[in-house]
């Protein structure tokens, strides 16, 4: 073990760079953030968390979306059972305009993952909403908007949120 003192394990050097990832995503600075990223990827490339934000990080800055989904759904196949990796992967899908699958996968993230608050606030901030009651007239028709309010104040928010 002592050949490891004064230097940094591989495993501890990928988490070094994870770190400073994280740290440049939380500044905003989405490029920074996949340069380390794809530094710790390449140090520890069976690692779900890194294949994860490297898609999601390849979808922000680099407008990569289909590279992204495909490195997020990698890494959702290797542990199918951690929020995060659904939020990444629903991320990339509300960037690319695609709001269905962003809620599809949100909604499977809540089955896989538990009900984990963070899915539940990213369901309400895309905002989620329930058919019209009458589906003959328009959701903004006075009818359904009176009957919608009548609705939320008896059965609260939709499920999904």
């Amino acid at each position: 073990m002592s050949h490891w003192i004064g230097t940094t394990s591989p495993a501890d050097a990928g988490m070094a760079d994870f770190k400073e990832c994280l740290k440049y995503l939380r500044d905003g600075n989405a490029n920074d953030a996949l340069l380390h990223a794809r530094r710790a990827l390449g140090i520890a490339p069976n690692n779900p968390f890194y294949l994860s934000y490297t898609g999601l990080l390849a979808a922000i800055a680099e407008k990569r979306y289909g590279d992204g989904e495909a490195l997020c759904q990698e890494a959702l196949g290797m542990r199918h059972n951690h929020a995060q990796l659904y939020l990444n992967l629903a991320e990339i899908y509300q960037q690319s305009g695609r709001t269905q699958e962003a809620i599809d996968t949100l909604e499977k993230g809540l089955v896989s993952a538990g009900r984990d608050f963070r899915i539940r606030r990213a369901l309400q901030k895309i905002g989620t909403r329930r058919e019209p009651l009458l589906g003959f007239l328009h959701r903004s028709h006075p009818m359904n908007r009176a009957l919608g309010k009548w609705r939320h104040r008896f059965t609260g928010p939709s499920k999904a949120a």
